[in-house]
């Protein structure tokens, strides 16, 4: 049976140019990465800091969280609390309706996507218009992303300035990247002046000062939390960080281990609405605080490593698995190696099981992560969680437990366990070695089956008259 996943791996292998934009869009962000860590020692240092800013503020979840929302409502702004994403997309609805909204603009946010917002709020008759760039492309081509941090990454100038042709006919074909730039930003100018709402994803939420920070380079964040009167924050409610001093270090190691930037183009930091004798900024400020699982994630002591993430997307920059498939593969929200360990977490082992083969275990995800996240080991993790039916945090556990490979290996465990069938099994197998099968389902799609020997080790060392009792 082919799996959606597989059907996708399948597809996106067979489109040469889609691999060859992925490789060269990949190596530029390792180089640029490598660029901006010379001293190895500095980095180490900074992914420790980084690490222990993130794991203190998941030790001391709940209570920040407690303090986040007591600091941002005395500094004016509403907090709402949301389980699943269609509590929090009737959430944004509400506020929307409020306003009698039609329209609204929006920056680069991860987490309405998770949520599926813009078919959601389409479907009740409000225009979603994506303002960054990258965003803006997907939305044109009626795609997913592709990166967390470079959602179009999968396209070419040339797959670019043929879209912006057959959607924008009046403006003059060019493949020159500035140009395309400058006609999205005249296209979008219009709408931030019109929207009457503005959605935004957030970076880091501060519990200390109730100050909501948002990285960015096009400027676009800034005015869809800035020109309409309602501005609309979502995110995860692990993005809380204990104080203001925590985000330095995290902006640092964020921007170069993203884009290789010693810092982004802009870094907002908002902490309420418009005040008297203001002269710009939204009237009203919300933050919906999405849940979607983190719950049951944070319950698990191993597995908790997972929000620690800053999403950055480095272990996909890095992981030859996604270079090669590309993120549209995964079918899910977050591909790449964070994806792999996060989605079957959030939707379960039954529905996303599958996406934890999609590794190598090479490491190198692990190796750059900026905060540290296990990821190597924590997909083992859920490997285990997978086959076996003991009690796991992990919602689907054991789902993916085949009764038959199960007995195969308990045999063998039996068999090991006693010499005289084990040495039996091994001596029939190399007599028998010319019926080995040639065909052994997907494993030999692509390798050469292996052929068992004609003698044993034990009876190779005998003839070679090596004592191996």
């Amino acid at each position: 049976m082919t799996t959606e996943f597989r059907h996708n791996v399948t597809l996106n292998l067979a489109k040469p140019n889609v691999r060859a934009n992925f490789r060269k869009a990949m190596d530029g962000l390792m180089s640029r990465r490598l660029d901006q860590f010379p001293d190895k020692a500095e980095l180490e240092r900074l992914r420790t800091q980084s690490m222990a800013i993130r794991a203190n503020a998941l030790s001391k979840l709940p209570e920040l969280l407690e303090q986040l929302e007591t600091n941002l409502t005395r500094n004016g702004i509403h907090v709402h609390w949301a389980e699943t994403p269609d509590e929090a997309n009737h959430i944004v609805l509400a506020i929307l309706q409020q306003h009698n909204a039609k329209s609204l603009i929006k920056g680069k946010s991860m987490v309405s996507e998770e949520m599926g917002m813009n078919h959601f709020l389409e479907g009740h008759g409000i225009d979603c218009l994506e303002s960054d760039l990258g965003e803006f492309i997907i939305q044109l081509a009626q795609e997913p992303p592709s990166h967390i941090v470079a959602p179009a990454i999968h396209k070419s100038r040339q797959d670019v300035a043929k879209l912006f042709n057959e959607k924008f006919p009046d403006i003059p074909y060019t493949e020159n990247i500035d140009e395309l730039t400058q006609a999205a930003r005249r296209i979008l100018r219009d709408k931030f002046y019109a929207a009457p709402v503005g959605i935004s994803g957030v970076n880091f939420a501060v519990a200390e000062t109730g100050t909501l920070c948002l990285v960015e380079n096009e400027g676009n964040g800034r005015m869809s939390t800035t020109v309409p009167k309602v501005h609309i924050a979502v995110t995860g409610i692990e993005k809380v960080v204990e104080k203001l001093s925590d985000v330095p270090p995290l902006l640092s190691i964020l921007t170069r281990s993203a884009t290789g930037q010693p810092i982004t183009t802009y870094f907002n930091m908002i902490s309420s609405p418009r005040k008297p004798g203001e002269k710009d900024g939204p009237e009203e400020v919300h933050l919906v605080l999405l849940d979607n699982g983190r719950s049951n994630i944070y319950s698990d002591p191993e597995l908790l490593a997972t929000l620690r993430c800053i999403r950055c997307g480095a272990c996909m920059n890095h992981c030859p698995v996604y270079t090669r498939i590309g993120g549209h593969s995964y079918g899910t929200v977050y591909p790449g190696p964070i994806g792999i360990i996060l989605e079957p977490q959030k939707a379960g082992l039954d529905v996303h099981g599958e996406l934890t083969q999609a590794s190598t275990l090479c490491g190198a995800c692990g190796e750059v992560c900026p905060v540290r996240i296990p990821i190597p080991t924590l997909i083992n993790r859920l490997r285990y969680d997978g086959v076996r039916k003991d009690a796991s945090t992990t919602v689907g556990t054991g789902s993916r437990r085949k009764t038959g490979e199960a007995a195969a290996w308990k045999s063998w465990a039996w068999a090991a366990s006693h010499p005289a069938i084990y040495n039996f099994g091994a001596k029939t197998a190399t007599r028998l070695h010319g019926l080995f099968p040639s065909n052994m389902g997907a494993w030999t799609n692509v390798r050469s089956a292996p052929q068992l020997a004609e003698q044993t080790l034990h009876e190779r060392l005998k003839a070679m008259g090596v004592d191996h009792e």
